[in-house]
């Protein structure tokens, strides 16, 4: 099992910037997929964005597409999500998760929520117009 906790959500105007952290402990860090998504009232959750452990291979949603950046620091056992020009769609509450179901820690082609064992609590980002 790994324990996961966001932090760094906040409230932003329309065109700012947030970076999310997300920091594990427990389980084998190297061997886990991480990734980022989202809940908006009324939606559906949604992948947001998930990197690799070994090959660091990153996918991202269409929608944040050239706007958010998946990281991590394997030295601090973390990883981030930054996030730029906001918009107000981008609200939601945003939750880091985890799995070790694949060799390498390497993440599945698409990113469903029910591929991923561990999850944090959520941090909360709201952008205003």
């Amino acid at each position: 099992q790994v324990q996961l906790a966001e932090s760094g959500g906040g409230s932003v105007q329309a065109g700012g910037s947030l970076r999310l952290s997300c920091t594990t402990s427990g389980g084998t860090y190297s061997s886990n997929c991480v990734g980022w998504f989202r809940q908006a009232p009324g939606k559906e959750r949604e992948g947001v964005a998930q990197i690799s452990a070994v090959s660091g291979l990153k996918d991202y949603a269409d929608s944040v597409k050239g706007r958010f950046a998946i990281s991590r620091d394997n030295a601090k056992n973390t990883v981030y999500l930054q996030m730029n020009t906001l918009k107000p769609e981008d609200t939601a509450i945003y939750y880091c998760a985890a799995h070790e179901k694949l060799y390498g820690g390497a993440c599945f082609r698409a990113m469903y929520s029910t591929n991923f064992d561990d999850w944090g609590q959520g941090t909360q980002v709201i952008v205003s117009s």
